[in-house]
């Protein structure tokens, strides 16, 4: 049977836009290459720049509140950590998982020459890469090729949301996107998608570009219905917040709960850009983070799944140590980093707070190297060798 052009690339922008997968992911895939002893990295990427001054507060500096004379956050407001630090009032969570042990922060974490465009500092981040390069896979990707060639594996990478960011995308492999799994179980089911999958199997030969396509859409279909199943052994049954996130960090609990052979969740939140009016918007994001976050913990320490998983936040950049005068901040460079789960080898603040009065033109300095976290996560969490899938060695953190 011959598809007439625009349904076949009709059928074929619903198979990238959900999937994004070259060979993805079936049940007769090669074992034993992931998970790692049921180990789960999950990344939450804070989108468009978090401010960590207002998020870990430097409560005796009296650089933070001359800067911020409209936006600092008010120590007695603040929830205090160390004599020098608290958390953002809206952390509630987070601070009972600071004081049980469960959370590591890092901070002044960065990358040398920094970018200050949201896309091309995201992309760094994404990648890898060095500032000055522009490389076209991601580090998550990359791992992905390490681990699943030359046979696929089963279902390593999900990220949260409707396409595959760069940080997903390997050379071979990349993960798949999903808002729900009944929702991408519904889209692989459609007639047209069913119908012209099972079409170019038979008749279009694999080697060709059509033919990769069509093999992308069956196995599609075959991935989309074990996540499903997956998502049905062990449903979660805590209560999580009725936001996008908390939804998110429910879909990731239900799979974690019912042994899906999934090592990498991807999850984002936004938008952090908070040039004008930022104490509203700030917290806001922080108390949907901070309610998912707790609910998330709770769910996987209640199940015996907390020591298998680690959480790790990040955002593109931090913000400029000054306010502006719309009430909010300008995009800046470094900024820290987030750790949560139950196997920490280290756990609170893992070094010390910025230096206000040591700035490069009005913004925080680095001393971390956010490719040193990546190696230390590769190395001592996914237990890969880190050099190949970052381009060079870097020195390992201890908080793993």
């Amino acid at each position: 049977m011959l598809i007439r052009r625009r349904t076949f690339l009709k059928t074929a922008s619903l198979a990238a836009a959900s999937l994004w997968l070259p060979r993805f992911l079936q049940a007769h895939a090669r074992p034993g290459a992931l998970p790692v002893r049921g180990k789960a990295l999950v990344v939450v990427q804070l989108s468009g720049g978090n401010d960590g001054l207002n998020t870990v507060v430097p409560v005796r500096n009296d650089v933070y509140y001359r800067e911020r004379p409209r936006i600092a956050i008010k120590a007695a407001d603040a929830l205090r950590l160390t004599e020098e630090a608290a958390l953002h009032p809206a952390l509630k969570g987070l601070k009972g998982l600071y004081d049980s042990g469960d959370l590591a922060i890092l901070h002044n974490v960065g990358y040398p020459n920094p970018d200050r465009s949201h896309f091309r500092s995201m992309d760094i981040w994404h990648s890898a890469s060095p500032a000055h390069e522009y490389w076209h896979t991601g580090w998550i990707g990359r791992y992905l090729d390490a681990q699943c060639s030359p046979q696929p594996c089963l279902a390593p990478a999900i990220e949260l949301g409707d396409a595959v960011g760069l940080a997903l995308k390997g050379q071979q492999r990349k993960g798949i996107a999903l808002r729900e799994p009944a929702e991408l179980r519904a889209a692989t089911r459609s007639a047209y998608f069913a119908e012209y999958a099972a079409t170019g199997a038979a008749h279009a030969p694999a080697e060709t570009p059509i033919g990769y396509l069509y093999k992308t859409m069956t196995d599609a279909i075959a991935s989309a219905d074990y996540i499903f199943e997956k998502s049905q052994v062990r449903p979660s049954t805590a209560n999580y917040p009725d936001t996008p996130l908390g939804r998110q960090f429910k879909t990731v609990a239900s799979l974690l709960l019912s042994d899906a052979d999934t090592v990498v969740y991807y999850l984002s939140l936004g938008s952090f850009d908070t040039h004008i009016n930022q104490p509203a918007q700030h917290q806001r994001l922080l108390g949907q983070l901070d309610a998912a976050l707790a609910a998330f913990a709770a769910d996987l320490k209640a199940n015996g799944r907390w020591n298998d998983t680690l959480v790790m936040t990040f955002s593109e950049f931090g913000r400029r140590v000054g306010q502006n005068a719309s009430g909010g901040t300008d995009h800046g460079t470094a900024n820290q980093m987030f750790f949560l789960g139950g196997a920490l080898r280290r756990q609170g603040l893992l070094n010390t707070l910025p230096n206000l009065t040591d700035l490069d033109q009005g913004d925080l300095k680095f001393d971390t190297d956010f490719r040193q976290v990546y190696a230390t996560v590769l190395e001592r969490w996914l237990e890969v060798k880190h050099p190949p899938i970052l381009g060079q060695a870097f020195r390992l953190l201890d908080f793993i």
